[in-house]
């Protein structure tokens, strides 16, 4: 049932259309930019940094000039003092620009990366089911990385620029006004320029950068994972070709834009001399008439091209903004913007969970299916079209009583493994689905999961050695706790074999069986201690002659302490194992037959054997 909660969600920001995708890039470039307390001294120390090297330059044209006159050592000392001071100060103050705007801008990025997992997790796992992971994780990683450049090669190297060159220019101005405005023209002229070439030549490149590498990673990580499927069916060749023709767009689109950047620095470096000239042509006549000295016209000569230097991160700083932007704007868009209907979302006064263990579930009338797919256009963020998901579940009616054992057949497509994510709250629905008499909808989805706990068809198993897999369900058991709960789902002796619980699982269980996966994933919600667990397709992975076995030991190790089992199965299942079975046929439940054994009344008012 879809709660009122949800669209008071974070997540619930539209981004229907172009005006609401600017605006949401706009706000995660906004957050990409550290709070004023944290920013502000990177700001001032970058000024500092940049007064330094102009002063540096004006101080050493006007000790050269003036020593070649010859005076008294006594009238250069000020010189001499501020050559050293000025030098050393522009090395202290960009140290301490670094450190405190790298400080600043890696806490911004972590906040920005919490609040990306934060919107993921009401939608995992279902609504994330269409999202290409490497593209995903390229959004997570490479382009909040890029974000950095926000605070550190926008903001900060434009502000201080801004600053230093309005003091610099009037500086200059107090001197000789027609340098000023000759030097001030150059600057203007040249950067803008240069800001128009930039614009021409790599825009293209710098938007289609961020999108590339999202589509490389994704064609690697999908690359890998297949790579058996691949090579077996001679297609790996076809796979190479395709990363390596994204490889090669990525280092175009690369070299495109260090082509740019390469000469945007040039063209600076030319504006400079530009503006020497420029400068040296307005002050000749003061020099001849007397009205300035050969120091002060070696400043004046001088001193612009300190000037070009601080003006050239202008240009620079508008490239890392439009390649910031398409960072921000994949970022924005990194997981669906809206909570689909069908997942669920927390209530906005949820209820207690109930206290009996295990409880009754109840499903009437219910009504359930998946998220929509978003296909994407291409390299870029917005999705093109949405192909809305039919209900799998339609009008299903099911009681579960405490402690039964219920093993749910039917097709493929029928509706099992929905019917488990929505007993686990990984799917919204509509109808009821009460749980221990309190409707599930009232409830905090992760309340439910600390009721129900999920045995999947492909169980998650991380890189680690078996204890770490098992102490993820519950970190304070001890040694004996995972060494118990492993004999009952039948490990031990494997476990004795492989060298005890250090025993490394590989990337995704690679080391372990299909049945020891499951095993595995059965042990670890036995130690979570769910009242109910359910259990799909969990002789997916097993060959048929182990399958009832490995059925047999799972119900058994389940249900020893008199858990709600539900088996969730599409091949044949020994029914002696179970209290009844049932069969979902066009999104609804029919019973098929009952264990052998009189059925007796219980508190969930539903009948299972003694």
């Amino acid at each position: 049932m879809r709660d009122a909660a949800s669209d008071l969600h974070p997540a619930a920001i539209g981004r229907g259309s172009s005006s609401d995708t600017a605006a949401a890039t706009r706000a995660m470039l906004r957050r990409a930019v550290p709070p004023p307390r944290r920013l502000l001294p990177a700001i001032l120390l970058g000024i500092a940094s940049a007064a330094s090297s102009v002063a540096l330059l004006a101080c050493s044209a006007w000790l050269i000039a003036r020593a070649a006159e010859q005076p008294p050592v006594l009238y250069l000392s000020l010189g001499i003092v501020g050559v050293r001071a000025f030098a050393l100060g522009r090395a202290a103050f960009r140290y301490l620009e670094r450190l405190t705007g790298h400080d600043a801008s890696f806490r911004q990025l972590a906040s920005i990366r919490a609040g990306i997992f934060e919107r993921m997790l009401p939608l995992a796992p279902d609504a994330l089911a269409s999202s290409r992971r490497g593209d995903l994780l390229a959004r997570f990683v490479d382009d909040v990385d890029e974000l950095q450049n926000v605070p550190l090669r926008v903001v900060q190297p434009l502000v201080s620029a801004l600053v230093v060159l309005a003091v610099a220019v009037a500086g200059i101005a107090f001197l000789a006004p027609a340098s000023a405005l000759a030097v001030l023209g150059c600057l203007v002229a040249g950067i803008g320029t240069t800001l128009l070439v930039q614009r021409g030549g790599a825009r293209l490149a710098e938007r289609d950068l961020a999108p590339l590498r999202g589509e490389l990673q994704a064609a690697v990580v999908e690359h890998v994972r297949a790579l058996d499927v691949l090579i077996a069916f001679d297609a790996a060749g076809a796979g190479r070709r395709r990363i390596e023709q994204l490889g090669e767009r990525l280092a175009r689109a690369t070299r495109a834009r260090a082509a740019a950047t390469g000469a945007a620095s040039a063209a600076m470096s030319a504006v400079g001399g530009i503006a020497v000239a420029a400068s040296l042509v307005a002050a000749a006549p003061l020099l001849e008439g007397g009205r300035i000295d050969g120091p002060t016209f070696a400043v004046l000569c001088l001193v612009p091209l300190a000037i070009a230097e601080v003006a050239g991160a202008v240009p620079l700083a508008v490239t890392a903004r439009r390649l910031s932007r398409a960072s921000a704007e994949r970022v924005a868009h990194a997981v669906p913007a809206t909570v689909p209907p069908e997942v669920p979302a927390p209530p906005l006064h949820p209820l207690a969970a109930p206290e009996m263990s295990p409880p009754a579930i109840e499903l009437r009338g219910l009504r359930a299916g998946w998220p929509a797919v978003e296909e994407r256009s291409g390299p870029g963020d917005e999705p093109a079209a949405a192909s809305a998901g039919a209900a799998a579940l339609d009008g299903l009616d099911l009681t579960i009583a405490p402690g039964e054992r219920l093993l749910v057949r039917g097709a493929s497509g029928a509706g099992k493994t929905t019917l488990a994510h929505v007993l686990v709250r990984f799917l919204a629905y509509r109808g009821s689905y009460r749980i221990g008499g309190v409707e599930a909808s009232e409830l905090e989805p992760a309340g439910v999961r600390r009721l129900v706990g999920l045995v999947e068809q492909r169980p998650w198993l991380f890189d680690e050695d078996v204890r770490q897999n098992l102490l993820f369900a519950r970190d304070t058991a001890t040694d004996d706790d995972l060494l118990d709960v492993l004999d009952r789902v039948g490990l031990r002796e494997w476990l004795d074999e492989r060298g005890g619980l250090g025993a490394r699982v590989g990337e995704r269980g690679a080391l372990v069986s299909g049945g020891q996966a499951q095993r595995l994933a059965l042990a670890r919600a036995m130690l979570a201690d769910f009242p109910i667990l359910v259990l799909d397709e969990p002789t997916a992975s097993v060959d048929p002659a182990r399958a009832d076995a490995l059925l047999r030991d799972l119900t058994d190790a389940a249900g020893r302490s008199g858990r709600t089992v539900v088996v969730i199965s599409h091949g044949a299942v020994d029914e002696r194992l179970v209290d009844r079975t049932i069969e979902l046929c066009d999104g609804r439940a029919i019973e098929t037959s009952r264990g052998p054994g009189p059925l007796v009344a219980n508190s969930g008012g539903a009948a299972r054997e003694p």
